[in-house]
């Protein structure tokens, strides 16, 4: 199954809500059995709609305006 932003959305605002029944955007629904498999989804979910980003980082460095 192709996951998509908006499933990733659904899941995560139910996650937050304490919601264990999730119905996507395709009329799809799932009642996950605990917060630990809603995660575990989540964690898919992500590592196939974004892949290369799944575990990105970002570098700032921050300096006090001299020369050096």
């Amino acid at each position: 199954m192709a996951y998509t932003q908006d499933d990733i959305d659904r899941l995560k605002r139910a996650i937050a809500l304490g919601v264990r029944r999730v119905k996507y955007a395709d009329g799809r629904e799932h009642e996950y059995d605990s917060l630990s498999a809603m995660k575990e989804r989540l964690r898919d979910m992500q590592a196939e709609v974004n892949p290369a980003g799944a575990q990105t980082s970002r570098v700032v460095t921050v300096t006090n305006g001299r020369d050096w």
